[in-house]
């Protein structure tokens, strides 16, 4: 099972992208992270007619997350919500940054964490107060199901050979202590990092900024991630980036990450 996670910075301008993407690799689930677009807006067809089953959640303009999947997923929810409660929740639900879906016993949940905007601002807050409820939903969900695959866009750094020069960006947004913090928290409920197991050295990014020629450059961060339960983990066979993708004309700024189990 290859299980794909990707950023498309709105499923609608990156459309053609996805699907010769899809066309030219073999990938059993896509988690989508900032589709930017409503649920009964979203382009369906292009990716039914491929194959694909699609599992929705999304807002105008902003965030939304999707999975679509070979083989139809059970147990589909939106949120931290249905796991949580709404009163522990509250408000954090209104922005759609998290899906999840079950098949064949494993369960797969697509995030797209809060950017933060900068360390110290309400969006920072935010962010870490989001991180907090992910730890806790996770410890359900993997109470739940000991097959558990979490991937998508986490907006962190999670050490310094995943950043092209670490100096330069240390109080940056990403890199924080407390967000890292967050992150070795959330890993360690019994998570590991698949792109750890095959890939020790730096160098390697999923996001590169489209300003000052940083992809050429290779001036890129990795904080698009996938992390995997002990007995997925065991059975991981690879885990790659395809940087092909942020090559053509009018790229996402996020490249596929591949899990192969």
């Amino acid at each position: 099972m290859k299980i794909a996670t990707w950023n498309v910075n709105s499923i609608r301008t990156r459309i053609e992208h996805v699907t010769n993407w899809l066309q030219t690799n073999q990938i059993d689930i896509l988690c989508l992270q900032e589709t930017k677009v409503t649920d009964k807006d979203f382009p369906l067809e292009p990716f039914t007619n491929l194959g694909y089953n699609c599992y929705i959640s999304g807002q105008k303009s902003y965030n939304g997350v999707a999975i679509f999947s070979r083989s139809p997923m059970s147990q589909i929810s939106s949120g931290f919500s249905p796991l949580l409660g709404p009163e522990t929740v509250g408000s954090f639900d209104e922005q759609k940054r998290l899906i999840a879906g079950v098949i064949d016993d494993i369960c797969i949940i697509s995030v797209y964490v809060p950017n933060g905007s900068e360390v110290g601002s309400e969006k920072y807050e935010y962010k870490l107060h989001w991180l907090k409820l992910l730890q806790e939903y996770l410890k359900i969900a993997l109470d739940n199901s000991p097959n558990l695959c979490i991937c998508g866009d986490f907006n962190i750094v999670p050490d310094d050979r995943d950043i092209h020069n670490p100096k330069a960006a240390a109080n940056s947004v990403g890199l924080s202590v407390a967000e890292r913090l967050a992150l070795t928290e959330i890993i360690e409920l019994g998570l590991s990092d698949p792109f750890r197991k095959f890939t020790s050295e730096g160098g390697h990014y999923s996001w590169w900024d489209y300003r000052a020629a940083a992809f050429p450059r290779n001036n890129g961060w990795r904080i698009d991630h996938h992390y995997l339960s002990p007995p997925l983990y065991e059975k991981a066979k690879n885990c790659t980036i395809d940087i092909a993708p942020r090559k053509l004309i009018k790229p996402s700024d996020h490249t596929p990450v591949i899990v192969e189990i």
